[in-house]
């Protein structure tokens, strides 16, 4: 059972965290070339899809730790202190993800929506402007400190279920 759920749990995070993971990090430069041709429908297109990836996946998402607990309960190390740490930064990645990711994410993709509806409303390209003053570069370096955050968490729960501190494994 252990390895069955061990397995469940490991797929479940390759599968649902790692296209998040991608996607929220080609999210930021995909929204400033979004912001920097704003009658690129293409461009907010591929926004749109990342961010929908990103919602998906990290509702998907909640497996891992789902079957995580229940794969450190079956192998009795729920007190261990690894394992307390993993839980404590997964929690964390998901409150980064799901209060300051997500969010903006949502917001820039909203602010270009309106810049290309005031462009096509307008008559011209000088009006899509006017709407891109409300989102901008400021707002996708922060949307691309907390996506990096978000990793970085994610990186560092990984890198301690590999090594495992105290394992009776010898890694």
């Amino acid at each position: 059972m252990n390895k069955f759920l061990l397995a469940v749990h490991v797929l479940a995070a390759i599968v649902a965290v790692g296209p998040v993971t991608v996607a929220a990090s080609m999210f930021p430069p995909s929204a400033r070339k979004a912001l920097a041709e704003p009658g690129d429908t293409q461009a907010l297109s591929t926004v749109r899809v990342l961010h929908r990836i990103c919602r998906v996946y990290a509702t998907v998402g909640v497996a891992v730790p789902v079957f995580g607990f229940a794969t450190a309960k079956n192998m009795g190390v729920l007190g261990d202190t690894w394992l307390i740490v993993s839980i404590a930064l997964t929690a964390l990645a998901a409150v980064v993800l799901a209060a300051l990711v997500l969010p903006r994410q949502t917001a820039l993709m909203e602010g270009m929506e309106e810049s290309i509806e005031e462009g096509v409303g307008g008559g011209g390209q000088g009006a899509a402007y006017a709407g891109a003053s409300r989102v901008g570069p400021r707002d996708t370096a922060r949307l691309a400190m907390f996506t990096g955050l978000f990793n970085l968490l994610w990186a560092t729960v990984t890198i301690l279920m590999i090594v495992r501190p105290g394992s009776t494994t010898g890694a």
